[in-house]
Formats: C-alpha cells, structure tokens, sequence
C-alpha cells in the first residue's frame, strides 16, 4: 500500500543543466569540475560516497565510505580487509561508487574494479591519521558480531595504554583501495523529472564514449 504522506515528498530541480557541448572529454577532468562546485558551495563532506558490493553469488550491499583522494589511476578509500566489504571486494572486484550533492541536484556515478593501494600508501595515510582514528581502526574487528560496546571500549583503552609511549604502525587487515571507472555517469537534476544523464563508457585505446540517457 502507498503511503501518501511519502508520495506526496518531491522537488522540482532547477538550478543547472547539462550539455554534451560543455562537459569535458575526460570524465576525471568533469569529475573535477564538479568536485570543485562542490567545495566552492561548502558542502557538508563533498567526498561522502555509497560503495556497493556484492557477492560472487549477486548479493549486494553498501555503504557510505569517505574519498581521500582521485587521479588518473582511480578514486582512492580507505578501510578494513576483513570487513564484509573487504571480503565481497577481494571475491568480486567488481564495485559502484555514488555521489549525491543534493544541494547541487547532482549525482555522480562511478562503475569500476577495485584493487588495494600500495602498502606506502596506505601507511602514509593511516601515519596522518589522528591517534584515536588508527587506535580505532587496530581495534575494531568491523563487521564481526561483538558482545557488547564495553568489548570495543576495552579494546580501545588497552590500546591507548599500549601507545602511550609507542607509534602505533598501521595493522595488516587496514588499508586502501583504488577503484579504476570504467563506466561514469553523470546526473543533473532537471525540472519535471527531465533529468540530464551524460554517460562516459571506457572504450578500446582508452578512449571514453559519451551518450546522453533518458531520465
């Protein structure tokens, strides 16, 4: 049954458009321009991203991971190798990444395979870290059932004894992971559910194909 209430919640978008004549020929170089919008209107974290996975079976899931970098090699995040995410990504590369920069009336989504970083990467990331962020990471077991939040806390100030004289080193099961797109879509919201869609497709010789969807 349809609740009204929730039918009844929309917008009419209106603030930009999108033309095959303006973006760039390069999707990172679009990416670009509308990272950079994003930033300019001080968006609440800008590089808030979904992250969806899935099992060599076609399960999915996802969730909400934070970009700490992008370059001609891929979109760049950090987390932990025994997560459930880490277990489906090591089982199946193949991943999507999505940015919704509703104050803009902007999506960005990125279909790709995702492999690990560099070990010094991921090492000079997890070094930059606030002390609390990489006590956390060392000891939280994500995605494993715990028996209760006094578990982690414990953990976490076993730690924080440990490391009082000591710098904590980044463990095994942390780190990042690149995604390489291979598919972009670009989305800007139009009025009457009008939307544009512009999507770059990876071609033979690195060349990226742009074809306008239907909303």
């Amino acid at each position: 049954m349809i609740n009204q209430k929730i039918a009844d919640l929309r917008q009419d978008y209106r603030r930009s458009t999108l033309s095959e004549q303006d973006v760039a020929a390069d999707p990172l170089q679009q990416f670009g321009r509308w990272w950079q919008d994003a930033i300019q209107s001080e968006l609440e974290e800008p590089n808030a991203m979904t992250l969806a996975t899935s099992t060599p079976e076609g399960r999915p899931s996802a969730r909400i991971v934070l970009l700490k970098s992008y370059d001609e090699e891929g979109f760049l995040f950090f987390t932990n190798y025994e997560s459930r995410k880490g277990h489906e990504m090591a089982a199946n590369p193949y991943v999507t990444l999505l940015f919704f920069w509703k104050e803009l009336e902007r999506q960005v989504r990125i279909e790709g395979t995702v492999s690990k970083a560099l070990p010094e990467v991921s090492d000079a990331y997890f070094n930059s870290r606030p002390l609390g962020s990489r006590i956390g990471a060392i000891a939280s077991p994500q995605s494993e059932v715990i028996p209760g939040r006094g578990f982690l806390e414990g953990r976490v100030k076993t730690l924080e004894t440990e490391f009082e004289k000591a710098v904590p080193q980044r463990p095994e099961h942390w780190g990042g992971y690149v995604v390489k797109p291979e598919l972009v879509e670009f989305w800007q919201g139009r009025s009457s559910r009008l939307h544009d869609r512009l999507r770059y497709t990876l071609e033979a010789g690195h060349r990226w194909k742009i074809e306008r969807l239907a909303p």
